[in-house]
């Protein structure tokens, strides 16, 4: 099977590309911006037909989505997002390949859910921010192509790899912080909130599942089970072994003093400034994932502690 990857040097993307670089019978060819993609081409700038040029001539089965940006204003990320996704479903029109597309989706299409409930597919989506919005109207662009294609809609992926910008990243950069210096208290913020976290190498699995597989429409990939953000920090001072006390800051609604936000500045005096979780989608999401159980024959297998404890070795390996 000939796989095009689109986004494999991305944080998801790099994970993609080694599982099926380990199927012996998938002939991977690499499609990114960056000089080591084996082709490179920028969909948000790139036209429709060239890219068409290239499928034509590669050929290939399966084309994976994984590109895109998480950080930005509305425009790039409509860029990166939306537009470069119209320019994939475009070129796969026009082209004699009949590739089947597996777009990588995420959770925060959905927006903010009720707490105790699990989001399945059918759900109206209703993002709360740009991010969401943009991830959205690329799934609809996918899902009216007439293509065949499927959506992968992942929540919150963890594990090796986490962006040190992303909550999790700075958890572990404020326990990193507070141990070197010896704190005995870690004063943090914004704990509050409750995600469906999943490993990126499950994320991986179930996207080469996706590959294989004949299912359309869109796909729920996560844990099944919210998360606090509060127990996900004390987990991985556990596994830090920090010996100090974990102090959630409690206040008024608006700026508070928390070592998750943004990095210190001397500004600052010490006391970064907490933002909302930055997916749009409140205090609770989980998601219902009995439809990759049904479709897909996946099942997550790496659970959260094995998850933060990778977050923590890189955490704790930088200078």
């Amino acid at each position: 099977m000939r796989v095009l990857l689109i986004g494999a040097n991305g944080y998801l993307g790099r994970f993609v590309a080694d599982r099926l670089l380990a199927d012996p019978a998938v002939q991977l060819t690499a499609l990114g911006r960056g000089d080591d993609a084996d082709v490179r081409f920028d969909l948000a700038s790139g036209s429709p037909g060239a890219l068409t040029r290239f499928l034509d001539a590669v050929h290939p089965g399966v084309v994976i989505n994984c590109a895109g940006a998480t950080r930005g204003g509305a425009r790039e990320l409509t860029r990166h997002n939306t537009v470069a996704v119209a320019t994939v479903c475009e070129a796969l029109r026009r082209s004699g390949c009949g590739a089947r597309l597996v777009q990588i989706g995420c959770g925060a299409e959905y927006g903010p859910s009720q707490p105790g409930s699990s989001t399945a597919e059918d759900a109206v989506p209703r993002p709360g921010g740009p991010y969401g919005v943009s991830k959205l109207a690329a799934t609809e662009l996918v899902l009216g192509s007439g293509l065949d294609a499927v959506v992968l809609r992942v929540f919150s992926p963890a594990g090796p790899g986490t962006p040190a910008g992303s909550p999790l990243g700075r958890l572990a950069e404020a326990l990193r912080r507070a141990m070197q210096s010896g704190d005995g208290e870690l004063k943090l913020g914004g704990l509050g909130v409750q995600r469906d976290f999943i490993d990126v190498r499950d994320v991986a699995r179930a996207v080469h599942a996706a590959s294989l597989s004949a299912a359309q429409g869109v796909i729920n990939i996560g844990s099944g089970r919210a998360v606090r953000l509060r127990d996900a920090a004390a987990v991985l001072a556990r596994v830090a072994g920090y010996g100090g006390t974990l102090h959630e800051l409690d206040g008024p609604p608006g700026p508070m003093r928390s070592a998750i936000g943004p990095p210190r500045t001397e500004a600052d005096h010490g006391a970064p400034v907490a933002y909302p979780y930055p997916d749009g989608c409140g205090s609770w999401q989980q998601a219902d994932v009995r439809t990759a159980r049904d479709r897909l024959g996946w099942r997550p297998r790496i659970n959260l502690e094995e998850s933060l404890a990778d977050i923590w070795m890189e955490a704790a390996c930088r200078i």
